[in-house]
């Protein structure tokens, strides 16, 4: 594995997110996580995981620099990918915690949403949905596992405004559960994953499932015809010059 890394510890997976300085969510990096999870899901001696970044960041969200790059056929593939990747981790039956140890905004956040529990350093970071304002129109399946933390009133402001939290906002929104320092993000994250890991598996598993029975639905339809709109944006030239200068700026960083 290329971009992400795997532990375990007393039958808990801790996965993290190893690509570049900012966990950039790519091509690659989706399909290992997608594989991952489900190797976690197969593992009967793996009761549960927990999700964490690295250095600051959890993850930046998608990969712009590598997308803008990419043909039409090579987009829709990407989308595809990703929402499938999103249904994926919504539908895991296990324990699943995120350790967001620093920055987590879009992408970064889709994955802390999938979540059964997130767990925030304390500090200068954001996490949320902030597609809209870099020309991305969000699909209804990701505004639904938004508004399942957050109620659909708070997540339709946050979503049209591009809203970003700091940690201390995100918690009292109840986008995120526990706000910790730094040096005890995995400790706090791990306390929580053992306490689901505690009951009885399969009545946890059921119950999760049953409880996310409209979300997996929402999440795992056809969304051909989402695709399609989003697709027709991202190639317009608005979204595009958005997405030059954000990827110019990005590149004089670095």
């Amino acid at each position: 594995m290329n971009t992400i890394g795997v532990t375990i510890k007393d039958r808990l997976a801790i996965i993290t997110l190893s690509r570049g300085k900012s966990n950039a969510l790519n091509r690659e990096m989706i399909i290992e996580l997608t594989d991952m999870l489900k190797n976690i899901e197969d593992d009967s001696n793996i009761g549960g995981a927990i999700i964490t970044g690295k250095e600051n960041f959890f993850s930046a969200g998608l990969d712009l620099i590598e997308l803008y790059a990419y043909n039409e056929e090579e987009a829709k593939s990407f989308w595809h990918l990703f929402l499938n990747f999103a249904a994926k981790i919504t539908s895991f039956k296990k324990p699943l915690v995120c350790a967001i140890n620093g920055h987590s905004p879009a992408g970064g956040c889709v994955i802390a949403l999938a979540c059964d529990a997130r767990v925030m350093s304390e500090g200068k970071y954001i996490i949320g949905l902030n597609e809209v304002a870099v020309g991305i129109i969000v699909p209804n399946s990701i505004f639904n596992l938004y508004s399942f933390w957050i109620g659909e009133a708070n997540a339709a402001r946050s979503l049209l405004e591009g809203k970003l939290f700091n940690p201390d906002e995100a918690l009292v929104i109840g986008l995120i559960d526990e706000v910790v320092k730094q040096e005890s993000i995995l400790t706090a994250a791990e306390r929580k994953a053992r306490k689901y890991m505690a009951f009885e598996g399969n009545t946890w598993q059921q119950s999760k499932l049953n409880i996310r029975k409209d979300l997996i639905a929402i999440t795992n339809a056809d969304q051909s015809a989402t695709l399609e709109i989003m697709l027709k944006q991202w190639w317009s030239p608005s979204t595009r010059a958005i997405l030059k200068t954000i990827i110019d700026s990005l590149q004089r960083k670095n």
